[in-house]
């Protein structure tokens, strides 16, 4: 029988499902724009861009919430790194390599004071607090290009905004698939999603 732990309250649940449904409208109406024939668009381009602006706007203000939520809260705490980084992250990128095949318990269990592993916390810090606001800021660049690129930065800056826009985007696609599959690793293929529905963690 597993134990269960609460770890993920309602605002961390609401800003959890609206992060992923707006990197996913993102990522889909963002390819749709650079990589659909115009003839044939996966979604028609005035539309594409529209919901891309928007979806923008709202992520970059729930992220926004989510700074908020971390200062205001305990669940900042979790996003902190303490002594033995590099050690902590070999032991935990060995067990996903190796041990878990082997049925070996996870060297960092899951609990209340620390809800993530040393390879999770990295990647989260990664992708929450490098590279979503620096795909918000290009965006914004994007969004305002006669004001901020041009004026600003002159008129090559809106070329290589863009470049490095779709760069860090994939970034979050590639960290969406990723993280998805690792999801699934947990007491049942479907504990972890479970999760975020009612906010408690399945343990082993």
């Amino acid at each position: 029988m597993s134990e269960k732990v609460y770890l993920y309250p309602v605002w961390i649940r609401f800003w959890h499902w609206t992060n992923a449904l707006m990197c996913l409208l993102l990522i889909i109406t963002g390819i749709s724009m650079q990589y659909s024939d115009p003839a044939y668009p996966m979604i028609r381009f005035d539309w594409s861009v529209n919901i891309h602006n928007i979806t923008g706007i709202i992520l970059a203000l729930s992220y926004i919430f989510f700074l908020i939520g971390n200062m205001l809260t305990p669940n900042g705490k979790h996003y902190i790194f303490r002594r033995g980084i590099l050690k902590n992250i070999i032991a935990q990128a060995k067990y996903y390599a190796f041990g878990i095949f082997k049925g070996e318990n996870p060297p960092f269990p899951i609990t209340v004071e620390s809800k993530f592993n040393p390879l999770q916390k990295l990647s989260y810090i990664v992708i929450m607090h490098i590279t979503i606001p620096t795909v918000a800021i290009s965006g914004v660049m994007l969004l305002f290009p006669e004001i901020i690129a041009n004026d600003f930065f002159g008129s090559r800056a809106l070329h290589a905004t863009d470049i490095f826009h779709v760069m860090m985007g994939f970034i979050v696609s590639l960290f969406l698939v990723v993280h998805l599959y690792f999801c699934t690793i947990g007491h049942t293929p479907i504990s972890n999603f479970k999760g975020m529905f009612n906010g408690y963690h399945e343990k082993h």
